[in-house]
């Protein structure tokens, strides 16, 4: 007698579940319920079919009905919703559209129903211009709206995969699109400092992102609808798109005796079975293992729910198949950029106190000497055993099967051992003769062997600068550029016979830019008795670390020392010129390069320096067009540009990652786009001076000119180092750790301006008073009222951090309003001065 299965719900795991079971058993009879017209449809393409990447829509279609009964023989019942089951009686009730509401009986049921969109209980959610995205139906509608009706505007709300994919498929239409996310991040499978990269690049291209920002209500605006936000504003759109999650939709089994976790999630054994003998179920509405920890999980994606459908049908058929758990492998293209997350994040291991390691990597995606090598990030995490525990990459090529590789290695409980052991093809064109895969296997190997120890960007924020020296192993022109602030420059080439600058009593945490370098430093170091940890990923991972979305990142203090308000135009610029095209950056035809520079596979400072040498051998009004693959070139390039006395003609980031820059030798102008109006830098505006001096007159002089230079509109800079830090200094006592030496000095330098005596006639203080009296009498404004005038003006006062630490001076004694800053940060404000004073 022949064996009759009910499907309920189709898509990835019920069509799949029908396929199998047809290619199991010729004899059963299959029924499919299905509520919508489509039975199975490509649903992780829906955004590209709305962004014009995909064409045509019957593309989309994988199934049809017809098509399904022809090939399989199954009963597809369209528009015909399952209302309810009744495991005594084995029969499920539907509702049909064609034959209303009747009953059918079963020997086993397969439920997929699947998830549905989130729709919070707000102010204004019934209206018509909010839709979500979840079948072919919903894609219709939001097709229509900005093909037929021509909107140009639109409000995504969720930071999901779906939401940045809608976000990025909107905005290569050429709409105006805003993201708001409630929490502090995007894409939450990555760790944060790993979404910040997709995060960039999504407001790169012009999304406007707000993040930990949550949704209060919705208000109509006749053509608009207003969408009122926690931070207490209310931003417009003609149309919003819902994507804050989904939620298993099994409503219809409640009061069905199959158990169902809190969140409404099916509760299945390994073979996939519920509660009720004979029925199974798969897909998104589904509770499974997480194969790395073994706890209970929901992974809504499509690769787990297709074989789970495959599985179910095999129980069916009384095979026996386990389902093991989920890796959770996810990825993203984020416009030229790509995601990818396998296994457990930090964030997992954090919440289930789990040990754990962890390193960065930034290889290049094939090998630097072939054209279009590309730079990629990977983040690894392992066990003290060396048991891969996850992993994450972002990058622009080679991102999806380097993590794919790591996925496979975790499926076999393989460890960091066999990551560098692994056999991956290579040929320049592809990868490296050591694969990134094998790097991050090495790196983490070099952490468990004891090699090498580490330390990641939040330990800086508890590092101990009495027991600790932060040394930046780089060349002088990449510290320059932008270092790690109280770090000391010792390039690792001169480590050797620098080593009498490092204090063998403190630990030494060095960094470079990507960790190599570092490395290397950790075994010198290690090998002459040393204490020493090395930075995983360098520099790039403590910038990566900083990003915070919606906020533009303008290098500044000891972290950029080239950092000025003209970087800082640039940046904006940058990001109005992105916000009126999504589209990769055209060749300008107006600009006709005199040399060519091909600087692609280089790390810096590589580009830095053939940029220079380049220019150096260009005539004054030539042009040179450079492409690199770095990441932080774009940065870099205008700030050096802005240093050198060179122009920056424009610069932009391809789809394909490569940065493209157009520099004119000697030029001295700034504009990060043709259309933009440039910035003169022959004739600097600023004035920047250095307070060496802590006498009361001095500090009196400097503070009347740079009071003076504010007034006239002047951008003013006061660098206060060695003695002149007794100028900002507070006036009442501090209490912070201090060495014997920082304890001697505070004691005998004068706290604060009140205590300042005069360079000359001082006479044990009364000089000082005397002078104090003449200027109040004359009406004339005292030193701390100057210097409040000042702060008043936007006057930058700037305390020298090496003087501080010679000095024993802690930021918590210094006034508030003061920058703390290097001799680099100094320099590049000097840089964009016309006078430059030393007092």
């Amino acid at each position: 007698m022949s064996k009759k299965v009910i499907i309920v719900g189709g898509v990835a795991g019920g069509a799949s579940a029908a396929a199998r079971l047809r290619r199991l058993d010729e004899d059963a009879q299959i029924i499919m319920f299905e509520r919508d017209s489509y039975i199975s449809f490509a649903n992780c393409g829906l955004p590209y079919y709305i962004g014009d990447r995909i064409k045509d829509r019957s593309k989309l279609l994988v199934q049809t009905p017809e098509a399904m009964y022809k090939r399989f023989n199954i009963d597809i019942r369209i528009h015909s919703e399952v209302t309810g089951i009744n495991p005594a009686t084995k029969t499920v009730t539907v509702r049909s559209q064609e034959r209303g509401e009747y009953e059918e009986t079963y020997d086993a049921v397969i439920l997929s129903p699947g998830a549905k969109p989130i729709r919070p209980n707000l102010p204004g959610i019934d209206n018509p211009k909010i839709l979500s995205l979840r079948n072919i139906a919903d894609t219709d509608r939001i097709k229509q709206r900005v093909t037929e009706d021509r909107i140009s505007s639109a409000i995504v709300i969720g930071g999901g995969f779906i939401g940045v994919e809608m976000a990025e498929n909107l905005r290569e239409l050429g709409l105006a699109v805003t993201l708001i996310e409630g929490g502090p991040q995007i894409l939450a499978p990555f760790d944060p400092e790993m979404a910040g990269v997709l995060a960039k690049e999504l407001e790169d291209r012009g999304v406007n992102l707000l993040v930990s920002q949550s949704v209060q209500g919705f208000a109509d605006q006749s053509d608009l609808i207003g969408v009122q936000t926690s931070a207490g504003v209310t931003l417009s759109a003609e149309m919003v798109i819902l994507a804050i999650g989904v939620a298993p939709d099994t409503a219809f089994l409640r009061g069905s005796g199959i158990e169902l976790t809190p969140k409404g999630h099916i509760v299945v054994n390994d073979r996939l079975e519920t509660s009720q003998s004979g029925i199974y179920a798969a897909g998104d509405a589904i509770e499974i293992r997480d194969y790395v920890n073994g706890n209970k999980v929901a992974v809504p994606l499509a690769g787990p729910a297709n074989k789970q459908g495959r599985i179910a049908a095999d129980n069916v058929c009384g095979l026996g198949t386990t389902y093991k758990g989920a890796l959770g492998t996810s990825i993203i293209k984020v416009f030229g950029m790509t995601g990818a997350a396998t296994g457990n994040n930090e964030k997992t291991l954090q919440r289930l106190g789990k040990p754990y390691h962890v390193t960065y990597v930034h290889p290049n995606s094939h090998a630097s000497y072939y054209p279009g090598a590309t730079p990629l990030t990977i983040k690894l995490l392992f066990d003290e055993e060396g048991t891969v525990l996850g992993a994450q990459a972002v990058g622009f090529d080679g991102v999806d099967k380097r993590i794919d590789d790591i996925a496979t290695t975790i499926r076999f409980r393989g460890t960091v051992t066999d990551l560098t052991e692994l056999e991956l093809a290579y040929a320049p064109p592809y990868s490296s003769a050591k694969d990134p895969v094998n790097m991050a296997g090495y790196t983490a190997e070099n952490v468990l062997t004891g090699r090498t120890a580490v330390f990641v960007p939040k330990d800086l924020e508890a590092r101990d600068a009495q027991t600790t020296v932060l040394v930046d192993v780089r060349s002088e022109i990449e510290h320059v550029n932008g270092h790690i602030p109280d770090s000391l420059n010792i390039p690792v080439d001169e480590l050797r016979s620098r080593l009498s600058e490092l204090d063998p009593a403190k630990e030494i945490w060095v960094y470079c830019q990507v960790g190599l370098r570092g490395y290397t430093a950790t075994r010198i170091l290690q090998q002459k008795g040393i204490r020493v940890r090395n930075l995983t990923g360098g520099y790039k991972t403590y910038q990566m670390a900083k990003y915070r979305p919606g906020q533009r990142q303008v290098q500044g203090g000891s972290d950029g020392a080239v950092s000025t308000a003209a970087t800082a135009l640039n940046n904006i610029a940058a990001r109005e010129t992105a916000a009126t095209s999504a589209s990769p950056m055209p060749e300008p035809a107006e600009l006709r390069a005199d040399s060519e520079l091909d600087a692609c596979g280089l790390c810096c400072p590589g580009p830095l320096i053939q940029v220079k040498q380049a220019m150096d051998g260009l005539g004054k009004g030539q042009i040179l067009r450079v492409t690199a693959s770095d990441p932080g070139f774009y940065e870099d390039v205008q700030a050096w540009a802005t240093m050198s006395k060179n122009s920056m003609l424009k610069v932009g980031k391809r789809d394909d990652g490569i940065i493209e820059a157009y520099l004119s030798k000697g030029a001295g102008t700034q504009s990060s786009s043709p259309s933009r109006p440039t910035v003169q830098a022959e004739t600097p505006e600023g004035t920047s001076m250095v307070v060496f001096s802590g006498d009361l007159d001095k500090a009196i002089a400097s503070f009347i000119i740079a009071n003076g230079a504010a007034a006239s509109g002047k951008k003013v800079t006061m660098f206060f180092t060695f003695w002149g830090l007794n100028v900002i200094r507070k006036p009442e006592k501090v209490d912070v750790p201090k060495s014997f030496i920082g304890k001697m000095f505070g004691a005998m330098m004068p706290r604060g301006s009140r205590k300042l005596s005069l360079s000359k006639m001082n006479m044990m203080g009364m000089g000082a008073k005397m002078i104090r009296g003449v200027m109040k009498q004359g009406n004339i404004a005292s030193l701390e009222e100057l210097m409040q005038s000042a702060l008043a003006q936007g006057v930058e006062l700037v305390a020298c951090q090496m003087s501080m630490d010679v000095m024993g001076i802690k930021r918590e004694e210094l006034i508030d309003g003061v920058k703390i800053g290097g001799v680099g940060y100094y320099l590049g404000k000097a840089d964009q001065s016309g006078i430059n004073l030393f007092i």
